[in-house]
């Protein structure tokens, strides 16, 4: 790779002048249009009654999966505006916009929905058998099962019109709390004050009193904060509570496992065999805590280095890490990776204003991806820039299918993701120099088990338990910080001395509008991305093209099907997850017999 490589982003390659670029303004134009015209078609186009009148439907499909790919690569543009500069005003206004076209099109697509209801099934069979749509069979079917259970068209259409001052708008407050945080920080005799994001790097320092100094301080600053961040919590649960209720939908469940195209049951299995498998990471809690000379960890050290022995890497030695390891297994994804590296595709500069976490987002019209993510030099780092390159790779194999058929859930979103994340970190592992440096690559593994098992079911059990009260009524900011203890105390089976009550107000997770329960797909992805690298280890290069495959089918199918078309198990069953759960296991019985 051509060095030193950019560490910000090329977004003037889409619409140049940023926020207040001309060329934006005319996308937006042309997309109001589209949705405009699918509109007319909508009232223009009859209900197919034969087989012989289904083709009628064709340009109106065509001309919704086109409006589709630009709304995305519309509010891809403003939320990459919004997060590498909070301070941009005129970017938030720019993603109000792109919200309310949104919120049209979602209107056309209930529309839509409740004409393929209306379909009589032998034209509904004629029109599945059309060539033009082969690529978007299931998804067009799930559209048309999931209409009957919503509201009625007119209905549905008002709720995404309110909802876009309403319910996102409760969102937008959150976004807008957290552009205004700040945590004070000393260093050298000098006072900074710390991003979101740049606070959450330091709690990750290898010296105990900078972690705990910024945690104090973290949880002090959110405590300020979380009447504003309460206010959000209970209006968005409200908000899909009342939906849900007017639906007729029984449990808050229904919709997050529908858009993740998974079983309660799958689930529910998934999360046994956890729960039963906790022990050995309460070991290697208890471990850690013995090796940082601590009776027990609180929750600023779960994350903490033990030793020194991976070091800072710099951003051009962790992206030749990346590429090298990808290319060990796929030399199609090290390619791309190389693309994403040199053309500046990834914000990655550590710099006051950003806003925290990492993302990757896709621009499917001009058939590229951004990542975004503050680079401190860490091996997490590390992991989360391989992460999101998981991502991005996973919409690059699917940029050439229609829009509706790119349209994956979040959950085997999550498995390309976690299994890039897996390729360089279990390959580093293997290479590593010294056995310090082993022990090190091989914790940071086990630190993302425990974020998967541990973290994340300690916030699927606060939203589960928070969405129980919030049918009785609003949630104080003092009983959710008690949801939040509890869940934490019952998912690290107690064994930390102290928890992080206001973490339902400093996670982003919990306020996306999008997607409920931004929680288990994570730990389903993780999972099962698990099962699929074990997979790939047995297979040897025959695999790339299978793994290809697998990702291009994501968005046509449920992942019970997926995973039953492309490794032959069943996901109801506990076997295949015990066998993903042992690869982690494995990675903490070596910790423990490194560090006895």
């Amino acid at each position: 790779m051509k060095t030193p490589l950019p560490q910000t982003w090329n977004l003037e390659r889409f619409f140049p002048g940023g926020s207040a670029s001309a060329e934006f303004g005319v996308f937006l134009d042309g997309l109001r249009q589209h949705i405009a015209e699918a509109e007319e078609l909508l009232c223009s186009t009859p209900v197919p009654a034969s087989p012989n009148d289904v083709s009628a439907l064709l340009p109106l499909i065509a001309l919704l999966q086109k409006a589709a790919l630009q709304i995305r690569e519309a509010d891809s543009f403003t939320g990459c505006l919004a997060a590498e500069n909070q301070n941009d005003k005129r970017a938030v206004i720019l993603g109000g916009q792109v919200r309310t076209l949104g919120a049209a099109y979602a209107s056309a697509l209930t529309r839509f929905d409740d004409l393929l209801t209306r379909i009589p099934e032998e034209a509904w069979e004629a029109l599945l058998a059309l060539p033009e749509l082969q690529e978007i069979r299931y998804p067009l079917a799930e559209r048309r099962e999931l209409a009957a259970e919503k509201l009625p068209p007119e209905q549905e259409a008002l709720v995404n019109e309110l909802a876009v001052d309403g319910y996102h708008g409760w969102g937008e407050l959150y976004n807008t709390t957290v552009s205004k945080f700040r945590v004070p920080y000393e260093e050298n005799g000098v006072v900074t004050e710390l991003s979101a994001g740049q606070a959450a790097n330091k709690m990750d320092s290898p010296q105990r009193e900078i972690r705990e100094k910024v945690f104090r301080r973290w949880e002090e600053q959110w405590g300020r904060h979380a009447d504003y961040c309460a206010d959000a919590l209970n209006h968005l649960g409200g908000f899909r509570l009342k939906l849900y209720e007017r639906r007729g939908w029984e449990g808050i469940l229904k919709e997050p496992l529908s858009i993740n195209r998974m079983s309660q049951e799958t689930l529910d299995t998934m999360w046994k065999v956890i729960e039963d498998s906790k022990d050995v990471f309460v070991r290697y809690l208890e471990r850690k805590a013995k090796l940082l000379g601590l009776s027990r960890l609180s929750w600023f050290d779960v994350d903490a280095p033990v030793g020194s022995g991976a070091g800072t890497i710099s951003y051009d030695a962790g992206a030749e890490l990346i590429v090298g390891q990808f290319r060990r297994f796929s030399p199609k994804m090290a390619d791309f990776a190389v693309k994403a590296f040199e053309n500046a595709w990834i914000e990655a500069e550590d710099r006051p204003g950003k806003r925290p976490g990492g993302f990757c987002t896709s621009f499917p019209v001009a058939e590229e991806t951004r990542i975004f993510m503050t680079y401190a030099g860490s091996a997490s780092n590390v992991s989360t820039l391989a992460h999101e390159l998981g991502h991005a790779y996973h919409q690059h194999v699917m940029n050439d299918l229609p829009a509706f058929a790119q349209e994956y859930a979040m959950n085997v979103a999550e498995t390309a993701s976690t299994f890039a994340e897996m390729v360089v970190s279990d390959a580093a592992v293997k290479g590593a120099a010294t056995e310090a440096e082993r022990l090190a690559l091989i914790e940071d593994k086990i630190q993302r088990s425990v974020a998967f098992y541990m973290n994340i079911h300690a916030r699927f059990l606060f939203e589960t338990r928070f969405y129980e009260e919030r049918s009785r009524g609003l949630v104080s900011v003092d009983r959710l910080n008690e949801l939040m203890t509890e869940a934490q105390r019952e998912a690290y089976r107690g064994a930390l001395e102290e928890y992080h009550p206001h973490f339902w107000a400093s996670k982003l997770h919990f306020y996306i509008t999008e997607v409920p329960f931004y929680n288990f797909p994570y730990t389903f992805g993780y999972m099962f991305s698990a099962g699929l690298y074990a997979e790939a280890l047995k297979r040897g290069e025959a695999f790339e093209d299978q793994y290809v495959a697998l990702l291009r089918d994501t968005g046509r199918m449920t992942v019970e099907e997926l995973a039953q078309k492309h490794l032959g198990v069943d996901l109801r069953r506990p076997d295949f997850w015990q066998g993903a759960m042992s690869m982690s296991v494995g990675d903490v019985e070596e910790f423990l017999r490194l560090t006895e």
